[in-house]
């Protein structure tokens, strides 16, 4: 009996050494939940993807132009508006009735300058009768001192006759000069005066459109054609000159911002191509500028568009953004596994040729894209590894493929 219990004990021990050796038995996995793909030689296409928004290029800032008090707000945030659209409506008091005071001074010096002009007309008119009248009694004067010479020479009339009709006639032609130089004088005097009145009433003038200018900005427009971003006032609230009431976004050029995470930005140049997906269709752009700080872990690139707007964009819209870095050649790439960063030594599964099976492999990658990676070790052209998360089998360095 003690032999057989010898054995027995021996047998069991031996038994129980046989199954300690043995590996753990392969687990099955459905062929349809993993996610393989073929290993690749050829371009690889360097790129890196981040989300963002689409925003005006330029912004215009709407700002009061006077002081006033809102009166009306007419148009709300989100609402497309043209270069004339009135935001605000706005009142001063003191500068409505300025520009009324202006007005009526403007009417009187008009009214000043056309009794102006009469009153000259009529003092201008009287001193040409009277320069017609002496003018008339320098002729005759002149025609009778020319009858008494001719008489004075047949001796019909004393000498002294003919001498006092002459120094009336030179008297008389001294009056005409004198009253035609006083004519002239006038006529310039009545020139200048007019032309006083006159500047008077452009200076009013021009006070006036200054004033009504002035008056016609308490009309707060959007001044360019867009959609009103954001509005800063309210009804009833006191504004003084340049506080900011409204800002209108530029519909007709927009860029888009893409967040990309700091650890990637490094590759990122001006001038890159880049893809903007609106999910209404793909947009064309390059970088046309790089936040120099970061933020959150991202990084703000600005890429400008260089194709048409899809319907519907508009500022604010969402959007994913994929930038070209560079265009690899020649490399050994497969699709971009579920772990792994770039640079890393990973283990992936290798299906086997038959497809029954998948065996761990250890794989080092090299620089990755948003879709694939570069295999530098441990895979060769035209093997078939799995892609999606596998490490659920990570005790395990063999599946069976149903």
């Amino acid at each position: 009996m003690a032999v057989y219990a010898v054995a027995v004990v021996g047998a069991v021990s031996l038994i129980t050494f046989g199954v300690s050796r043995l590996k753990p038995a392969a687990p099955s996995v459905e062929r349809g939940t993993i996610l393989p793909d073929t290993v690749k030689r050829g371009t690889m296409v360097l790129q890196v993807r981040g989300l963002g928004t689409l925003v005006p290029e330029e912004i215009r800032v709407i700002a009061a132009a006077q002081e006033g008090r809102v009166e009306r707000i007419l148009v709300e945030p989100g609402t497309p508006v043209s270069s004339g659209t009135v935001l605000y409506e706005l009142s001063n008091s003191e500068l409505q009735q300025s520009a009324v005071d202006i007005e009526y001074q403007l009417r009187a010096a008009e009214a000043d300058l056309n009794n102006l002009r009469a009153r000259l007309d009529s003092e201008r008119m009287t001193q040409q009768s009277a320069t017609a009248q002496v003018h008339a009694e320098y002729q005759q004067a002149r025609i009778q001192a020319d009858t008494d010479e001719q008489l004075a020479k047949d001796g019909l009339i004393p000498a002294l006759n003919l001498k006092l009709s002459r120094v009336k006639a030179e008297e008389l032609e001294n009056r005409y000069k004198i009253e035609q130089r006083r004519l002239e004088g006038r006529v310039k005097s009545d020139a200048a005066q007019v032309a006083a009145q006159q500047a008077r009433i452009s200076q009013l003038q021009a006070q006036l459109k200054l004033k009504r200018e002035q008056v016609g900005t308490l009309f707060v427009r959007a001044g360019t054609d867009g959609v009103l971003q954001e509005r800063l006032a309210e009804v009833g609230q006191q504004v003084q000159p340049g506080t900011v009431l409204a800002r209108v976004a530029e519909m007709q050029h927009l860029k888009a911002q893409i967040k990309i995470a700091e650890t990637q930005i490094k590759d990122i140049a001006l001038g890159q191509q880049a893809d903007i997906d609106t999910r209404n269709g793909i947009i064309p752009g390059h970088v046309s500028r790089i936040d120099p700080g970061a933020q959150g872990g991202t990084v703000t690139v600005d890429v400008a568009l260089d194709g048409p707007l899809p319907q519907g964009a508009r500022p604010e819209l969402s959007v994913d953004g994929t930038i070209t870095l560079a265009r690899l050649e020649n490399v050994l790439y497969v699709g971009r596994p579920a772990f792994g960063q770039a640079g890393a030594t990973v283990g992936m599964f290798k299906i086997e040729p038959d497809g029954k099976e998948a065996v761990r492999v250890t794989v080092k990658l090299g620089r990755s894209s948003v879709n694939n990676v570069e295999i530098l070790e441990g895979l060769q052209e035209g093997d078939q590894v799995i892609l999606s998360d596998t490490s659920q089998w990570d005790a395990f360095n063999r599946i069976r493929l149903n």
